[in-house]
């Protein structure tokens, strides 16, 4: 994966916003909301789809572009929640994988699905 400008990004998403007065409407509440439902958007696109052609968007390019299209979707506005909130998302994906890492350590749960609480 390539390194994400992340800073890049929001100046354009802030700039966009800005441009069209909608900050107004940009609660954490709302977004929150909105981006339950472009999640709820990505999971549509796979709602029938079987295992073996969710694991092949690389080979469909419209089906890859349908995807795509969501995940910015879905990145904009978690990038906004955190910005409002105040939250490094960098910060936290790092404490959460640490967190992780105590929760599910290798020994116990290499190749198995179950939760931490079940290991």
């Amino acid at each position: 994966m390539n390194s994400i400008d992340v800073k890049s990004i929001d100046d354009k998403v802030s700039k966009f916003i800005e441009e069209r007065d909608w900050d107004q409407f940009h609660s954490i509440k709302n977004l929150v909301m909105a981006l339950s439902v472009e999640a709820s958007e990505l999971v549509e696109i796979f709602q029938w789809s079987s295992e073996e052609v969710s694991n092949q968007v690389n080979d469909d390019e419209k089906l890859k572009q349908k995807v795509s299209e969501e995940i910015a979707d879905i990145f904009i506005y978690l990038m906004r929640i955190a910005k409002k909130s105040g939250i490094d998302i960098e910060k936290s994906c790092l404490d959460k994988v640490e967190a992780n890492s105590q929760k599910y350590p290798v020994s116990k749960s290499k190749g198995s699905s179950k939760k931490y609480t079940e290991l």
